[in-house]
């Protein structure tokens, strides 16, 4: 990340600043959760709404930090980024679509449905390799 910083464009530069701002917040709802019984009067209770937005919005603005690098580069990485934002999200629903009958069909456990994202980042990783030219 610190090589991506000191050579990277200011819309790179602003990507991970807006990275970090949404998720640390992120990761340390998510450890307290784990960790800790701070949220256990709130499960099962309208209160539970407001933990489920406050987890959420932070991977609303990992999503709109994305969106926005995007808007913000040149045209060969909007078109290089756009691809892999893509493909991974086709990946993810494809193994959500497919987890989501094998728990209709074929008895498969049930997986919560927050799964998608680190899913689809874990896709992003694994396409963003493999795609860098923008035809």
């Amino acid at each position: 990340m610190l090589s991506a910083w000191k050579g990277g464009t200011p819309a790179h530069k602003r990507y991970l600043v807006r990275t970090m701002a949404f998720m640390v917040p992120y990761v340390a709802i998510c450890i307290a959760m784990m960790t800790t019984d701070a949220f256990d009067e709130v499960m099962d209770k309208p209160a539970g709404w407001v933990l489920a937005a406050a987890v959420a919005a932070p991977v609303i603005g990992q999503i709109w930090a994305t969106l926005s690098l995007m808007r913000e580069s040149d045209e060969f990485v909007r078109a290089v980024t756009a691809k892999q934002f893509i493909l991974a999200a086709g990946g993810a629903m494809a193994v959500a679509v497919f987890w989501g009958f094998g728990e209709s069909f074929a008895g498969a456990p049930h997986l919560p449905a927050w799964l998608i994202y680190p899913l689809f980042w874990a896709a992003y990783g694994v396409v963003s390799p493999f795609i860098r030219a923008s035809n």
